[in-house]
C-alpha cells in the first residue's frame, strides 16, 4: 500500500530497502515534544486567522495533549512505516479525532515543520547545557576558593615553568567556560527564530500569523526567508562547534585529571565514585570518567564534521540529505551534557595533595624568574643580563644538586657581586606566588577575589 500521507502520486509501496534507508523514526522520535508544541502553536494560529473553526483547534490541540500523554508512559507505537515523527504523530492524531487531523497540516509542510522542531530542541539542549557548564565552573569556583595558598607546579611543554597556585590553577578553567557559554549563547540568539509558515520553501498562500506562532514559541522572531529558513542548519552547525570547543576544554581538564591521579604524579585523588578498578590488578585506581570525557571529544568533534559534509554541496532548498543532521547533533549533545555532569561530579570530590604539590612546585628550580626580577628590581640589572645571570647560578645548582635557596650566598656572589643575604627572600615558592599580584596572576589574594567573584 503507497504511504497514506504522501501516496496520491505513488500507485505501488516503496521498496523493503528504500523504507529502510528513507526512515527516521528510529532517532528523530525524540523531537516529539517540540513537535506537539509546534503543532499546538500552529493549530491555535490557524484558529485565530479564521483558516480553521475554534472546535476544530479544539479537538486538535485536545487530540496532541493525548498523544503526548501516551508518549510520556510508553503507550505510543512508533511505526517505520510511517517514516518521522512528525507521520506517526499526525496518523495517530487521525485515529484520535478523524479526519479533521489532517487540517493542522494546512499551510505548513514537513519542511518548516522539521526546521522548527529542531531549532526548538537545539534551543533546549543549550539551555541544558549552559546550566551544567555554570554548575562545573561553581564546582572548580569552590576548589579555588579552598585552594587559594595551596602551591603547584605551573607547566610549560610539561616543564616545570613558575609556582601557580592549585586554586589559579582550576580558575583557569572557569575563564575557558565561561567563554563557552559565551558561545552557546550567541549561537543560541541566532537560532532563536521561527520558521514555522515558512511552509515547503516558499511561504503560504493563507493569511496565517507567523509572529504569533513566533511568540507562543518564544522565538524572537519569524525567519525572514522562507528558502533560507527550511534549507540551512548553520543553527546545529554552530552549537555543535560551541560543543567541540566545549568538549575540548573537558578533555584538557580531564587530561590533568589523569595525570593527577597516577602514582608519578599524585597531586590529587579521585573518590571511588569516579574511579574504577582492575580485573586483574587489585591495586588500581583508574580514572575512567575522566578517559572517557577525553575520548568523547571525537564523537562531538566528528559530529561537527559529518553535518559540515552533509550540507556543504546542497543548493537551495531542501534535500532529504538533510535528514543526516539530526543524529550527529543528537549524539554530540548528550555526549557533551554527559561529560560536563561527570566533569563536575569529579571536580567536587576531587582532593588535592597538597604535600606532593608542594614539593613538585619546589623541583626544576622554579623561582628562577624570580630570582631573574630580583636582579632586575634590587640590583639594577637590565632583564637580559639578570636572565644570563640566573642561567649561570642555576646551572650551578644543577651541579651542587642542591635548590636555588640551598645555595651559599658566596656561591651566588661569585656569580654576581650585587646579590645579597635579601635574595632569599624571593626564593621559595610561597613567596614566588604571593609576589603575582598583578592582574589575573597567581597570588591567593587575587585567587580569593576571583573565586568569590565566581
Amino acid at each position: 500500500m503507497a504511504n497514506t500521507m504522501w501516496g496520491g502520486r505513488f500507485d505501488l509501496s516503496p521498496a523493503q530497502i528504500m523504507e529502510e534507508i528513507n526512515a527516521s523514526i528510529g532517532f528523530d522520535k525524540r523531537l516529539w515534544r517540540q513537535d506537539i508544541l509546534a503543532s499546538k502553536a500552529h493549530a491555535a494560529m490557524l484558529a485565530a486567522t479564521g483558516i480553521i473553526s475554534a472546535d476544530e483547534e479544539k479537538a486538535i490541540s485536545g487530540g496532541l495533549d493525548t498523544i503526548a500523554n501516551e508518549i510520556e508512559t510508553g503507550d505510543f507505537n512508533f511505526s517505520r512505516e510511517l517514516e518521522d515523527i512528525h507521520l506517526n504523530i499526525e496518523n495517530r492524531l487521525k485515529e484520535l479525532i478523524g479526519p479533521t487531523a489532517g487540517k493542522l497540516h494546512t499551510a505548513r509542510s514537513r519542511n518548516d515543520q522539521v526546521a522548527t522542531d529542531f531549532r526548538l530542541y537545539v534551543r533546549d539542549q543549550i539551555d541544558e547545557i549552559d546550566g551544567g557548564l555554570a554548575a562545573l565552573q561553581y564546582a572548580l569556583a569552590q576548589q579555588a576558593a579552598a585552594h587559594a595558598a595551596t602551591v603547584m607546579p605551573g607547566f610549560t611543554h610539561l616543564q616545570t615553568a613558575q609556582p601557580v597556585t592549585f586554586g589559579h590553577h582550576c580558575l583557569a578553567y572557569v575563564e575557558m567556560l565561561s567563554r563557552d557559554r559565551g558561545r552557546f549563547a550567541d549561537a543560541r540568539a541566532r537560532l532563536n527564530e521561527s520558521p514555522l509558515g515558512s511552509a515547503a520553501l516558499a511561504g503560504t498562500g493563507f493569511p496565517i500569523d507567523r509572529e504569533m506562532t513566533a511568540q507562543a514559541l518564544r522565538f524572537d522572531r519569524p525567519t525572514a526567508n522562507s528558502l533560507d529558513a527550511v534549507s540551512d542548519r548553520d543553527f546545529a552547525l554552530e552549537t555543535l562547534a560551541a560543543a567541540t570547543i566545549a568538549a575540548m576544554h573537558l578533555s584538557r581538564l580531564a587530561e590533568e585529571i589523569v595525570n593527577w591521579a597516577s602514582a608519578q604524579f599524585s597531586f590529587a585523588k579521585l573518590s571511588d565514585r569516579f574511579s574504577t578498578g582492575s580485573s586483574i590488578m587489585p591495586q588500581k585506581r583508574n580514572p575512567d570518567a575522566a578517559e572517557l570525557i577525553r575520548a568523547k571529544t571525537g564523537r562531538i568533534a566528528g559530529a561537527f564534521h559529518s553535518l559540515l559534509m552533509v550540507m556543504k554541496g546542497l543548493p537551495l532548498a531542501y534535500a532529504k540529505d538533510m535528514q543526516e543532521d539530526k543524529e550527529p547533533v543528537f549524539d554530540a549533545l548528550v555526549s557533551l551534557k554527559l561529560g560536563i555532569a561527570a566533569m563536575t561530579g569529579m571536580v567536587g570530590d576531587m582532593e588535592p595533595n597538597k604535600k606532593a604539590m608542594k614539593k613538585a612546585a619546589g623541583q626544576g628550580f622554579s623561582t628562577a624568574t624570580d630570582l631573574a626580577d630580583w636582579l632586575v628590581r634590587e640590583a639594577g640589572l637590565p632583564f637580559r643580563d639578570a636572565h644570563h645571570v640566573t642561567g649561570r647560578i642555576v646551572a650551578l645548582a644543577e651541579e651542587k644538586g642542591k635548590p636555588l635557596a640551598k645555595l651559599e650566598l658566596s656561591d651566588l656572589q661569585a656569580i654576581d657581586p650585587k646579590i645579597t643575604q635579601d635574595v632569599y627572600s624571593v626564593l621559595s615558592v610561597a613567596a614566588s606566588v604571593k609576589s603575582r599580584k598583578s592582574y589575573g596572576g597567581t597570588a591567593p589574594s587575587n585567587v580569593r577575589r576571583e573565586a568569590g567573584a565566581g
